[in-house]
């Protein structure tokens, strides 16, 4: 297939402020940080890791020529952390239009091998975590009556894969979760929407993938190539933007894989 374009920003958060967790490295967390830097966002980044935290933020600031976003260390898992980022967030950026609930955790392992602590390390990364987000963010935007929130979510909330029992209940989670967040936030005039990747390339996932796998993943996709992460990141920014203004509760495929 004819390898994609990356886009030209559109100022479609322009005066916007944003919060990405799980920002560091090089998967879809950074490539929405730096989709949302260069849509001109005010932007506050987080991860658990602090020097590729450090350097995500320099490198955001390096390729899109925009001030070098906040950061702030957090584990997602700790509600201390969480409530410190929140804090953080609003003094930094004075409020927060958007959240980007990014963090996840994954792993492939058989249900008759797996043991309650990975069952529970992996609900918690990336279902937990994305209540506990929520929870502290939302009073902040029901008190402006304006704000939207992005989560994202897995094709596999839908369809079944060996070895990933753990992952695809928690991802399902996610979207019941934005369902439900959204008809509570709704009377608030605050949006809340989640992303469905399948499989989006990065330096990350080609490591602890197999080739064999990966190859059989994109011949799956309608375009026969896996999605570049800042494909992902360019459907959360339009969630993020006001052109999505109608739509709340929504999970979006971003990809031919739904089941």
């Amino acid at each position: 297939m004819i390898p994609p374009v990356y886009p030209t920003p559109r100022g479609l958060l322009t005066g916007k402020t944003v919060v990405v967790t799980a920002a560091a490295g090089t998967g879809i967390g950074y490539a929405v940080a730096k989709r949302a830097a260069e849509e001109g966002a005010r932007l506050l980044i987080s991860d658990y890791h602090e020097r590729r935290l450090g350097e995500a933020a320099d490198r955001i600031a390096a390729e899109t020529g925009t001030p070098r976003p906040a950061t702030i260390l957090c584990d997602v898992t700790v509600e201390a952390d969480v409530q410190r980022l929140r804090d953080a967030a609003h003094d930094t950026l004075g409020h927060v239009d958007v959240l980007i609930n990014n963090a996840g955790l994954g792993g492939e392992v058989p249900i008759v091998d797996m043991t309650d602590d990975q069952w529970s390390r992996v609900l918690d990364v990336t279902l937990t975590s994305v209540m506990r987000m929520t929870r502290a963010f939302l009073p902040g935007m029901y008190a402006r009556k304006s704000g939207a929130m992005i989560n994202n979510a897995s094709v596999l909330g839908w369809r079944a894969q060996k070895g990933q029992a753990h992952y695809a209940a928690a991802k399902a989670g996610v979207m019941a979760f934005t369902r439900c967040a959204a008809v509570e936030a709704a009377e608030h005039n605050v949006r809340v929407n989640a992303v469905a990747p399948s499989i989006a390339m990065h330096a990350f996932l080609a490591k602890v993938t197999s080739d064999d796998l990966l190859a059989e993943l994109s011949a799956r996709e309608a375009f026969g190539r896996p999605a570049e992460v800042w494909e992902v990141a360019n459907v959360m920014i339009f969630l993020a933007s006001d052109l999505s203004s109608y739509m709340t509760g929504e999970t979006v495929s971003v990809s031919s894989q739904r089941a």
